[in-house]
């Protein structure tokens, strides 16, 4: 195992490292004004999901006395103060972003948010009337008193605090503190247009509602009132003994609404009874309350950076194009037959990925379908196809993972409508997530039978496909047909993992894979034949992986990283990992897809897959890594990661100290990666448009063309 003195930067810190360069995005003045709030809502977001997780875990520790087992991991109890401290600092720094920087550019564009008492008549008398006929027959108004508890408020939701007094109470005598709570309905949308002379004029839901208190509470007069929001703990513990697993994780997705808190977030100007009450009826520290300028809930930004009317505001949208790799193609199976077909995400359209599942499912010669499901779109036509092929009579297997996190409720959703149209449904396996992107399609052929596989690096969602980068193989090549089955058995049955020809497969292969490749790579370090590693992950945070790293590095092995998210690895440490550069992207899309090079001795290798350098990853869940053999594909697979290698407006670059600097341009023109990708994808596209247009025989491609030629 990794040796435990090594350079190793804490997992939680280096998240929080990443989510301030996504705070960064929102204070380039050089992005569009929407997108700059569409950043804030994401670091919101992250943030939520954050303390719902990995707070409340270390949390837990500390309250547990937990002593870490790794040299390598901070005590509990002083991550969690310097977690708290950092924290404080960045919910200061996204408010001072709003409001210094991102507000004032609003007001300069036309757009106003509005307080009711700045409004004129006309504004006012159209919030009463939305207040009236929309607003009040929805709130319910909650008194907590010795009948009535404090209710239970579920997680994340924005609610109002208000300090009463009974009207009719005799006058002179001291009152008795009353307090309610109205909470905000979520099912209405936070901001409200109202009339405006010039340019366009918004309000918040909860500035109404406070507004109109006293239509809520007729025989009180409002003292004070505060909007909330409290963040529960929501990690879940799901017993895999339980003997209906579904039932247990639907019980447990309701425990997570209750969870604990972990975090009171109040607008700074509180009213200090209202505060005191607060704190009282939930049992929170004084240093999990957050205080802030406001408005709560920075993600609901992300639906207003969509309001109609703003689109010059926004990034130019990246839509996806037909991938030139399946053009003129109307049989998918006969392309792929003819030889290994790569789609980049969301370059290149998901609708190939799709269509994959479609035909099989109508296809007369397909026997069988057997794929994963980790997160799956809420409307999903991959779904729907697996669906069709059942009722088709296809052998239809499919592995949803309940356990896949904050998706629970969807999947379990999909997971009864699979099984009631006939697939054979499978919840994942005891003890692992099956985190593994694979589909495969078995066709009787006139040569016999014939596997189809799709393997990726993301989700088959069809919606995050459109922002999420990622790749995607298709092939038929036999000996990965037969690992593709061999697989499918070790997680629908008792099979032993078998030894692969072609994959790397976690848990059981995956770690001495990685290990085995980066040593390798050592070893022809000292022996003077070319080497080098290059990889492209979301997190690096294994401390085996990391302590190879650096042997490589001070073994003369020049390492490239692409890490999105934590990377707990420290470059450029003089003597320990000199050879060792990191870059972070950050940009219009969510990079995603897992790439990794070595250099082989002069014979360099391109692998791709699910997992990113993580204990999770490599010893908790089921992954898939695998090889990019065809040559074309190959050198298309290294110009991706050269093209993120030489990225100088979303890559920032990671220092010694751990902190993270924008990659100096030095002169040169600036480059972006993702814009390069998507120019190339419609580049390629163009380049096969041209060639068709100048044939004599010009394939058909859709009906409307086929009526226009005849």
């Amino acid at each position: 195992m990794a040796e435990k003195k090594i350079p190793y930067y804490n997992r939680e810190l280096s998240w929080m490292d990443f989510n301030a360069r996504v705070l960064e995005e929102a204070t380039k003045k050089e992005n569009p004004l929407m997108e700059r709030l569409r950043f804030l809502a994401i670091t919101g977001s992250n943030l939520d999901e954050f303390f719902m997780v990995r707070v409340a875990g270390v949390k837990a520790q500390v309250n547990s006395g937990y002593k870490p087992k790794d040299k390598l991991d901070l005590a509990p109890q002083d991550l969690l103060k310097e977690l708290e401290e950092k924290t404080h600092r960045f919910m200061e720094k996204q408010y001072s972003c709003l409001h210094r920087s991102i507000m004032p550019a609003l007001e300069r564009s036309g757009i106003h948010f509005v307080e009711l008492h700045h409004m004129d008549e006309e504004q006012k008398a159209y919030v009463a009337r939305y207040f009236k006929q929309v607003l009040f027959p929805v709130l319910t108004p909650l008194a907590v008193d010795g009948s009535r508890p404090f209710p239970l408020l579920a997680n994340k939701t924005l609610n109002i605090a208000v300090r009463l007094e009974s009207k009719e109470s005799e006058s002179g005598k001291e009152q008795e503190k009353i307090f309610a709570i109205v909470q905000v309905p979520s099912i209405l949308p936070r901001f409200l247009e109202v009339p405006c002379q010039e340019g366009r004029a918004f309000t918040l839901l909860e500035d109404i509602i406070i507004a109109n208190l006293e239509e809520l509470f007729e025989l009180h007069t409002i003292e004070a009132a505060c909007p909330f929001r409290v963040t529960r703990d929501s990690d879940l513990e799901i017993d895999e003994e339980a003997e209906d697993f579904m039932n247990e994780v639907k019980k447990s997705i309701k425990r997570r609404k209750r969870g604990r808190p972990v975090r009171l977030e109040l607008l700074q100007k509180c009213d200090k009874d209202l505060r005191g009450f607060l704190i009282d009826q939930l049992k929170i520290k004084k240093n999990e309350i957050y205080q802030v300028h406001g408005p709560l809930d920075l993600t609901f930004f992300s639906k207003f950076a969509g309001v109609r009317g703003c689109e010059s505001m926004c990034f130019q949208p990246i839509t996806p194009v037909a991938p030139a790799d399946f053009w003129g193609c109307d049989d998918i199976f006969a392309a792929i037959r003819e030889k290994d077909r790569m789609v980049h995400h969301p370059y290149e359209s998901f609708d190939c990925v799709v269509k994959f599942i479609e035909q099989a499912a109508e296809d007369e010669d397909v026997l069988a379908i057997k794929q994963t499901l980790y997160r799956v779109s809420g409307n999903s036509p991959i779904i729907a196809a697996l669906i069709r092929a059942a009722e088709n009579g296809k052998q239809v297997t499919v592995l949803v993972e309940l356990k896949a996190r904050f998706d629970e409720e969807n999947n379990i959703n999909w997971a009864q409508k699979l099984e009631k149209a006939g697939c054979h449904v499978i919840y994942g396996l005891h003890g692992l997530k099956t985190h593994c992107k694979i589909a495969l399609v078995v066709r009787r052929e006139e040569d016999g039978i014939r596997r189809y596989l799709h393997l990726g690096t993301g989700n088959y969602n069809d919606s995050t496909a459109k922002i999420y980068t990622d790749v995607g193989l298709f092939t038929c090549n036999s000996q990965y047909g037969a690992d593709a089955s061999s697989l499918f058995n070790v997680i629908t049955g008792y099979s032993r993992p078998p030894e692969y020809q072609h994959f790397a497969v976690a848990p059981h292969g995956l770690r001495t894979f990685f290990c085995r490749r980066i040593r390798q790579e050592t070893e022809n370090a000292r022996n003077g034949l070319p080497c080098g590693i290059t990889a492209k992950v979301n997190s690096l945070v294994d401390p085996e992986i990391i302590s190879l790293l650096y042997v490589a590095s001070q073994a003369g092995v020049p390492i490239r990283l692409i890490v999105r998210g934590i990377c707990c690895l420290i470059p450029g440490l003089e003597g320990i990992s000199d050879n060792i550069q990191v870059i972070s992207i950050v940009g219009q899309l969510l990079e995603h897809s897992r790439v990794f090079r070595f250099e082989n001795g002069g014979n360099p290798k391109i692998f791709m897959g699910s997992a990113d350098w993580m204990p999770r990853n490599l010893d908790r869940r089921i992954e898939l890594v695998f090889p990019i053999e065809d040559e074309d594909l190959k050198q298309r697979a290294f110009r991706i990661l050269d093209t993120l290698l030489s990225d100088n407006t979303n890559a920032r670059v990671m220092q010694p100290d751990t902190s993270y600097q924008h990659v100096s341009r030095r002169g040169k023109a600036a480059f972006s990666s993702q814009l390069a990708f998507y120019r190339e994808a419609q580049e390629r596209l163009r380049a096969l448009q041209k060639v068709e247009q100048n044939s004599p025989l010009i394939p058909i491609h859709s009906a409307e063309e086929a009526g226009s030629q005849e």
